[in-house]
């Protein structure tokens, strides 16, 4: 059993040495049931690793991190096997998040509720398993699951963040974001006209973000390559005019002299003529 921490939280991660198998989060707020998920996922020779939450937040945090901060194998999870009653974000909103990820995991449904199986299947589940659950059972899960995961030719799923507004989880696209701003132990994303907060510092952002297009200009700003329309003076410095996708149109933020020379440089092959 390996115990990676993630955003402070302890996340259960055992893995089958030398088994390319899939990757599985388990969620369960009950810890019993959740132990004995993680049992018979562990036991299951399709599966490689298994994770597991004991809430929907934690979960939806394993679903959206950097893949190296899990301590498993740097590609998505495949399948995620959860209950429906949890406090918070419950099994079904959950697997309504699932479906707004890049490469969206396959969800089934472990639970004691026999009358939710229509809204489950109305989310996108692929299967409704009845507790208590028995091996045999999960194993023809499990089947059907690593046969479509075979089949599949999904690209590199590309980085999400979660977000709250108006007390709804969002999740934002890395494409979405054209500058980040630090503010303390949060950054702010600056979307097409919208701002997000979310508890991270910049220096772990920019190191996750590293050869995604993203600069750093100043210790407060992490900014979108590709959104930068003109880097000039401003005595007595710096700024970069970066496109907002709203109004206004542009912003300038500043460019700090210990950042001045790796952003010229970085965007000299894109302009001629900088200032």
């Amino acid at each position: 059993m390996i115990a990676a921490a993630l955003d402070g939280h302890e996340t259960a991660v055992r893995t089958s040495a030398g088994i390319d198998g899939l990757t599985v989060l388990a969620v369960d707020d009950e810890r019993p049931a959740l132990d004995d998920l993680v049992h018979l996922l562990s036991a299951d020779p399709h599966v490689g690793t298994v994770l597991s939450a004991s809430n929907g937040a934690d979960a939806l945090r394993i679903l959206t991190a950097d893949p190296r901060r899990t301590g498993c194998a740097a590609r998505v999870v495949d399948a995620v096997f959860l209950d429906i009653r949890m406090p918070g974000i419950d099994g079904l909103e959950l697997a309504r998040l699932c479906t707004a990820l890049p490469s969206p995991p396959m969800v089934v449904f472990v639970t004691a509720h026999e009358d939710k199986a229509v809204a489950a299947f109305e989310v996108g589940a692929v299967d409704y398993l009845l507790k208590p659950l028995h091996s045999a059972r999960l194993a023809t899960t499990l089947d059907r699951i690593a046969a479509v995961r075979a089949a599949s030719t999904t690209p590199p799923a590309e980085e999400v963040l979660p977000v709250e507004l108006g007390g709804t989880t969002r999740l934002v696209p890395r494409s979405k974001v054209r500058w980040v701003e630090a503010q303390g132990d949060y950054v702010r994303l600056h979307t097409d006209g919208e701002s997000h907060l979310v508890r991270m510092p910049l220096g772990e952002l920019e190191e996750r973000w590293r050869g995604a297009g993203f600069l750093r200009v100043h210790r407060s700003f992490l900014v979108a390559r590709n959104r930068i329309r003109a880097l000039r003076r401003n005595n007595p410095g710096h700024v970069v005019q970066v496109a907002t996708g709203g109004e206004p149109p542009e912003v300038e933020l500043p460019v700090s002299r210990r950042h001045l020379a790796a952003v010229r440089a970085e965007l000299r092959g894109d302009w001629s003529g900088l200032t």
